[in-house]
């Protein structure tokens, strides 16, 4: 059967992005429309399983969860900020686990708390996907956008806006003035803009994949310090856990991508777990099957441009600019895009040929600033925050922050603590390695007295 349908703005993908996007929509008093591959989630449902399969996206980062394969939210400042702005920042922060710190496990020897922040007291937070897809999702839909599951995108002519879906019921048609691909990673949208010559596409993979494990409540507590993020820096063989809100916690892997078919036996699996990572093992009694039955997923970053094409299609979030997880920045990214989109359409009076445009031209330097910091965090995180020259650096690094309160913050801080751009984080942590990098091996031989030092010369 095929049936047809006309949209003033049609989002494919409701995702986290996508929802977020049809809020701000719906809020300016467009006419939107979602269209999502997967079947609507069960009632009461807020794991974001799906009913139909899904595909392995680059990014790591999905709009919805499947077993193994969610990759924990971690919501920061640029998120928070977004959804203050629709008045739901509240709403999510009721579910979230702050974390303040990393946790560090080395092989042997006391565990070591490294918070993000000089006054320990800022928090990035774990948030459960599903639950805030479901919580944006429902935001949408009580704005006025309509949502229409088990539609596939399978053709787009982006001069006219047609769009053609599979679905189970057959072939349907829609026609929007603007559509906008919200579809992570996979994009279809990007997919077909680039079967029209319309941009061209570049895919960074890792050498790395990630598989997921999973640690049960300890009874009626965690079994890990709820408050931080935990890490198993093992160079190549890296392992973070992040708390649920059930108090289980998911551990993701981040291995070479054939390091992983060759653990192919049950005593060969638990053997090296218990070899490299000695304290897992008495706190997850399926880690072994978990192991064998999870997926290995791929992680890299898409770059694409331009992520517009006449003025009526466009790119938002892991459809234009995917990025490994090693940030946390994937989500908070994608809604801080949906805001500058926001701001570009203010400024044009919804005028989509000019906002588009505008759009992509804002943010692309920051897109492609956060993709580095992204890269440059993950060898930070594997192979670096273990070593006591790194641990002597942090402590020097919030030192100078508490000396110099609001005139030295930590690259850390600026990503994920404030809403400064990200192009502009990184000229201004340039600008601040000299001080750090002098002071750190002042400290190594004078101790604090260099700090106090270098404030004096900085006031003056």
């Amino acid at each position: 059967m095929d049936g047809s349908r006309e949209d003033e703005v049609a989002v494919v993908g409701a995702g986290l992005a996508g929802c977020l996007l049809a809020c701000f929509l719906a809020r300016r008093g467009h006419r939107v429309t979602l269209y999502e591959r997967r079947g609507a989630p069960r009632t009461g449902d807020t794991s974001g399983r799906s009913r139909s399969s899904e595909r392995s996206e680059p990014g790591g980062a999905r709009p919805g969860r499947q077993r193994g394969r969610s990759i924990n939210l971690a919501l920061s400042e640029r998120g928070l900020d977004a959804l203050r702005r629709i008045d739901l920042a509240d709403a999510v922060l009721a579910d979230a686990l702050p974390m303040r710190g990393r946790m560090i496990h080395p092989v042997a020897g006391p565990l070591d708390f490294q918070p993000y922040s000089a006054d320990r007291q800022r928090a990035i937070n774990s948030i459960g996907r599903g639950a805030l897809n479901q919580t944006l999702l429902s935001a949408a839909t009580g704005a006025g956008a309509q949502v229409h599951f088990d539609h596939r995108l399978v053709g787009l002519d982006p001069a006219a806006g047609k769009l053609r879906f599979e679905t189970p019921g057959g072939e349907q048609t829609a026609t929007a003035a603007v559509v906008l691909g919200a579809d992570g990673a996979g994009s279809a949208v990007r997919g077909q803009l680039l079967a029209h010559d319309l941009l061209t596409e570049r895919v960074e993979f890792l050498d790395h994949g990630y598989k997921e494990l999973t640690v049960p409540p300890a009874g009626a507590d965690f079994a890990l310090d709820p408050g931080a993020l935990h890490i198993w820096p093992r160079g190549t063989l890296m392992m973070i856990a992040l708390p649920n809100p059930d108090r289980s916690f998911t551990c993701t892997l981040f291995w070479p991508a054939g390091s992983f078919a060759a653990l192919d036996r049950p005593a060969a699996i638990a053997d090296h777990f218990a070899t490299h990572y000695p304290d897992l093992p008495p706190l997850a009694p399926d880690l072994v099957t978990d192991y064998q039955r999870n997926p290995v997923g791929q992680l890299g970053t898409v770059y694409c441009e331009p992520w517009q094409a006449y003025g009526r299609v466009g790119l938002v979030g892991d459809a234009a600019h995917a990025i490994v997880p090693f940030y946390g920045q994937g989500a908070n990214c994608a809604f801080e895009d949906v805001v500058e989109l926001d701001r570009c359409l203010d400024e044009t009076g919804d005028e989509w040929r000019v906002a588009l445009p505008r759009f992509g031209q804002r943010r692309r330097e920051h897109t492609d600033a956060i993709a580095q910091m992204a890269l440059d965090n993950f060898v930070e995180m594997r192979d670096r925050v273990a070593s006591p020259v790194f641990q002597l650096r942090k402590k020097v690094e919030h030192g100078l922050e508490r000396a110099l309160p609001g005139r030295y913050v930590s690259r850390y801080e600026l990503v994920s603590f404030t809403t400064t751009p990200y192009a502009r984080v990184r000229r201004r942590v340039r600008r601040q390695q000299w001080l750090l990098g002098a002071v750190a091996a002042g400290a190594a031989l004078l101790g604090a007295g260099a700090v106090a030092a270098v404030r004096g010369r900085w006031r003056r």
